[in-house]
């Protein structure tokens, strides 16, 4: 909430078109896996029928705190990560869906509110959690990590091709004047270190970005949603993914393009091949008018896949990751084709 006690706002992107896409069946259950501030939720409630359900998680507890005013008898919120929907569903009596939402990254609220530490336009407690309620702050991973963890998280979720300097920056700043506490703190430090950064860009852009996604175990909860919504979705449900950056991007992509092969079985060459799970509809951009109005939409890219009739069992579960190896120890447990009908 901003000092006045009102909500900090938030412009959903793509909200037409990500709902058109998803919402095929209206007597279905559909999951959407980041409620934020209800945009999409809302806009999925006036496509189902009295019939329709919508299961809405959020692991920010403020989100769900302030969804609580949304009262409608088919929608259903659930404070934690879509990562863990299967169980959660499984609890509900839910067996399948006719749709799964993934909205991705932090919302504006979350990076326009200077207390909870995503930014470095605010001086503030470097937090970074979307789950206030629990797991490691930013400060802390920083406060314990050696050199060799930071430069991979750094390197490997910011992208930032000057890792190991960030990296030994942040440990010698540790070493001799303390820990940082807050993002005013990191972003000086960081600053110190980049040498070179693209126009119009802050040299904490990269670092801050790798920090949230380790401190979230975002992309590790992104490959396990995908699972669940493979498992979970019924023929013909859609899934539809929004990502913001090309980590993101690249993990969906990946999938829906490994889930929509008809796979050779290695073990038996000469037969069959094995099904595809999903078929690709699709990929969509913001429009210009959007980005106009929103500039955060501009990185926004929407994916869009179809469950096929083959039943979950009869492919194995995709091994391998869309990550480069190194990627593995950083984390915790926990772009081609149009979409018929939708708004470009």
């Amino acid at each position: 909430m901003n000092p006045g006690g009102e909500a900090w706002t938030h412009t959903t992107v793509l909200l037409h078109e990500a709902v058109e896409a998803l919402v095929h069946a209206p007597d279905g259950v559909y999951v959407d896996g980041t409620f934020g501030r209800g945009g999409h939720a809302r806009a999925v409630l006036e496509r189902l029928s009295p019939r329709g359900r919508l299961v809405a998680f959020d692991k920010d507890p403020q989100a769900i705190h302030l969804g609580e005013s949304l009262a409608d008898p088919r929608l259903r919120l659930v404070h934690a990560s879509f990562a863990g929907m299967r169980q959660v569903l499984e609890q509900l009596g839910i067996t399948q869906l006719q749709g799964v939402l993934l909205d991705l990254g932090v919302s504006s609220p979350q990076l326009d509110d200077p207390t909870r530490g995503f930014s470095f336009r605010f001086d503030a407690p470097l937090d970074m959690r979307m789950d206030t309620t629990r797991g490691e702050t930013a400060a802390d991973f920083l406060a314990r990590a050696d050199e060799r963890q930071l430069t991979q998280v750094i390197r490997d979720y910011g992208e930032e091709r000057f890792a190991v300097q960030v990296a030994k920056a942040l440990v010698a700043r540790r070493q001799g004047g303390g820990a940082i506490r807050s993002t005013g703190e990191l972003a000086e430090v960081v600053a110190g270190a980049v040498k070179t950064r693209e126009p119009g860009q802050n040299p904490a852009t990269r670092t801050f970005q790798a920090l949230r996604i380790h401190v979230n175990a975002e992309l590790e909860e992104l490959e396990q949603g995908l699972s669940a919504a493979l498992e979970l979705l019924a023929p013909s449900g859609r899934l539809v993914v929004i990502s913001f950056h090309s980590l993101e991007d690249r993990i969906v992509k990946s999938f829906i393009a490994r889930e929509s092969r008809d796979e050779p079985d290695r073990r038996a060459p000469f037969a069959p091949p094995r099904p595809s799970r999903l078929r690709a509809l699709g990929r969509i951009r913001a429009g210009a008018a959007e980005v106009a109005a929103n500039p955060r939409a501009r990185s926004a890219v929407m994916r869009v896949a179809e469950r096929t009739a083959v039943p979950y069992g009869e492919r194995e579960p995709a091994q391998g990751r869309a990550l480069p190896p190194r990627s593995r120890s950083g984390g915790r447990s926990a772009q081609g084709g149009s979409l018929g009908g939708a708004k470009r």
